[in-house]
Order: structure tokens, then C-alpha cells, then sequence
């Protein structure tokens, strides 16, 4: 039997098929929970009633525990409106499957927390202790941290914000404790006719040496900025659009200085670790008495030899007749500016995650949230916190790429 050729016909069509790629997932409906802050100082809350109320119009359940607002002065009555429901019970807004806090987690939290939850909070690694981080992991716990949330350009958004307003904060600050109100020394910071202007030296030429350099020569004052990138006070000339007296730390230029100055900022930032030291005792000796020192950097140990942690209730102790402020967490003195940035930043991101069905698939299209989350699924996943105490690390995106 002679084998059959196939039939080539013209009339065929050749089309290509559609294959699947990646199904969007069914939109998720969160149900969030904001608890009211014990931690020392934190003032701030991290959803404000207009971004709740955003929430809730999207069709998710937002509780909120009683007060919560209350140092930021957001009433209970402002969050029921948004379409919030407030209750009196701590553990039941823990019970929330993700929970969105403006302080880092305090021992008092772990009990309550539940497994698998989802957790959105500031770390401070200064104060995170090993044991906290072991009881995250049994609960399986998946953790996303402010200061390490970065947007689609890279940067740190809610960092920014806080240093934003810590910048422009230290110079009302400045003003305060330079009059006579607080004896002072009686100085209108800034100047006026015939007066030479206050001199102002900022140490660190980051977003805090930027914003603090702002409000100081729209004060008036004479600015001179000391920071050892020069690429970043190339970058502060540019951003404020005018020559500006710059220096390298240099011991002997920043002494001098310091001798002749009014006011001292310490607006140095640290990626891993503690601050650098770059003012010694003996050159705060120098300066003059009434003169004022506001150390930014305290929250990471701080940049003055002489400076100590302070508080809102007593912000500052004299050393060698130099005022000195060294309050850490400024943004919390300005709690509902300081709310409003970081809910700026939080509640769309919810609202994304939702969309996408839940964070699990936010991290798996949104690879610049990744640094964010230290623990995902009770698993820990940052370098440094594994590192410090010696806790198993896991890498995120091999996690995220077998969970698929």
C-alpha cells in the first residue's frame, strides 16, 4: 500500500497560540489592624482617618484600637467616621491578619501576635533583641519594615519623609533654644540689617543637612556644611540652587569653625552600625557658651563625643556652657505631619497588595519592596540582623521563587 502524502492545502492558516504567562490573582479583601503605641516617645500613628477611610471605601476592614490617635490628635469619633470600627481590647486588634504599627515591636506584642500574621512596623536595630526576633520566627511571622521600604526610583521613601522633617525642624529647634525665652543667649537665628547673620554649621550633607541648610538661609543665617562625599554636597549646592561654603571633615577647618558658630547640627548618617565620632570633647570645649548643638544622629549613637540621649519631656543638658539637643525620633515632636508622610507612603502600598492578592504576591512583581521584609514566613531575611545574632539567614528571592 503506497504511503499517503499529507495534504498541504493554502487555505491552511498558521496562527500562533496564546500561552499563559501569569493569571492576575483574585483581588483580596485585608482586614488590618492599628494598635495604639506603648512604646517610649512614639507619638506618630501610621494610618491617618483619611487614608482608613480610603481603605474602606476599597471594601477592606480597618480596627482600630481606642485612642490610637490620641497623640496625634486624631479622634476615635474621626476614625469611626472614616468607616473604622474602634475597640477597647488590644488583643483583638492583634488578631487583625495584618497589623500596621508606627513603633517597633515591644516584648509586651509577641504573645499576642498569631501565626502567619502580617506585620508592618519601624526596626530599630539599636533595641532589637535576639529573643524578640526567635518568637517572630516560630509564628511564622512575615515582617516589612519602614526604613528599609524602597519605592520604584530606589529610594527610601518614609526615611526620606522622616529626615525631611527632621531637617526642617532642627532650625525651629535652633531658634527656640537661642532666644531668651530658654536662656539663651538672646540670638535671633538668622539675621536682620545691619547685624551679621548667625552662623550655622551642618555636619553631614544628606536629606537632614539639606533640609536643615533650607531653613537656615531662609532664615538668613550663614551656612557653612561640612560632609566627606563630595559627591553629596555637590548634590546639596544643586538641590538649593546657590554656592554654598562646603567642606571635607577636616579636624582643623571643622574646629575652627565650630569656635565661631552659633549653632552646631549633626546631620551624619550611618547605613550599618554606629555614627562616627567627628566632634571631639575638646573642640565642644571650644565653642561658645550659649552656643547650641542639636546631634540628629543620636539615633545612632550620635556624631558629638559629648552627646547623650535626651527626651521630649527634657531635651537638652549643658555641657561647657553649650546647650545641647539630643532628643532621638524628632519626627515624633511633629506627630501628625509625621503621620500624615508615613501614611502617605503605607496606604497606597495596601491598597497594591490587595490588588495583587495579598503581599505574598506584591513581593513576587515588586522586587524593589523585597529589602523591606527581614522575615518572611518566620524565615529571616536580612543580612545584617542574621549576621548580629548569629540566627540562620535565608535569601528572599530564592524563598519567593520556590514558593512558586
Amino acid at each position: 500500500m503506497s504511503q499517503q502524502k499529507p495534504i498541504i492545502s493554502t487555505s491552511f492558516s498558521y496562527e500562533t497560540l496564546e500561552e499563559t504567562l501569569d493569571v492576575k490573582p483574585k483581588e483580596a479583601h485585608l482586614h488590618i489592624g492599628i494598635p495604639k503605641e506603648t512604646a517610649f516617645q512614639e507619638n506618630r500613628i501610621a494610618l491617618t482617618p483619611e487614608a482608613v477611610g480610603v481603605l474602606v471605601s476599597n471594601g477592606h476592614n480597618v480596627v482600630i484600637e481606642h485612642n490610637a490617635g490620641e497623640a496625634t490628635h486624631y479622634a476615635d469619633k474621626e476614625y469611626s467616621e472614616a468607616g473604622a470600627r474602634i475597640v477597647f481590647d488590644k488583643a483583638e486588634v492583634f488578631r487583625a491578619p495584618l497589623l500596621v504599627k508606627s513603633a517597633p515591636v515591644v516584648d509586651e506584642d509577641i504573645p499576642l501576635l498569631q501565626m502567619n500574621q502580617i506585620l508592618i512596623s519601624p526596626i530599630h536595630l539599636s533595641a532589637m533583641k535576639a529573643e524578640l526576633l526567635e518568637k517572630m520566627m516560630e509564628k511564622r511571622i512575615t515582617a516589612i519594615s519602614f526604613e528599609n521600604l524602597k519605592d520604584d526610583s530606589g529610594s527610601y521613601p518614609i526615611v526620606r519623609s522622616m529626615s525631611e522633617i527632621a531637617g526642617s525642624a532642627v532650625m525651629l529647634i535652633a531658634g527656640q533654644y537661642l532666644g531668651s525665652a530658654n536662656h539663651g543667649k538672646g540670638v535671633l537665628l538668622g539675621g536682620i540689617s545691619g547685624i551679621p547673620p548667625t552662623k550655622v554649621i551642618i555636619i553631614g550633607a544628606g536629606i537632614v543637612g539639606e533640609f536643615a541648610a533650607r531653613a537656615a538661609l531662609a532664615l538668613g543665617a550663614s551656612v557653612k556644611v561640612f560632609d566627606n562625599s563630595v559627591y553629596r554636597l555637590k548634590r546639596l549646592q544643586n538641590n538649593i540652587g546657590q554656592r554654598m561654603w562646603t567642606s571635607v571633615i577636616e579636624p582643623r577647618i571643622l574646629s575652627k569653625q565650630l569656635k565661631t558658630c552659633e549653632v552646631a547640627v549633626g546631620a551624619l548618617s550611618s547605613q550599618s552600625g554606629r555614627t562616627a565620632v567627628v566632634v571631639s570633647e575638646e573642640m565642644v570645649s571650644n565653642m561658645r557658651s550659649g552656643s547650641v548643638i542639636i546631634d540628629v544622629s543620636i539615633d545612632r549613637g550620635g556624631c558629638f563625643e559629648t552627646s547623650e540621649i535626651t527626651t521630649h519631656e527634657h531635651p537638652i543638658f549643658m555641657k561647657y556652657g553649650v546647650i545641647h539637643y539630643c532628643v532621638p525620633n524628632i519626627p515624633s515632636g511633629f506627630a501628625r505631619t509625621a503621620s500624615q508622610a508615613v501614611s502617605n507612603v503605607l496606604m497606597p502600598l495596601i491598597l497594591e497588595a490587595a490588588d495583587e492578592g495579598g503581599f505574598e504576591n506584591l513581593v513576587w512583581h515588586k522586587v524593589h519592596l523585597r529589602s523591606g521584609i527581614y522575615l518572611f514566613k518566620g524565615a529571616l531575611t536580612n543580612f545584617h540582623l542574621s549576621q548580629r545574632f548569629d540566627l540562620k539567614y535565608t535569601d528572599l528571592n530564592l524563598l519567593i521563587a520556590s514558593q512558586r
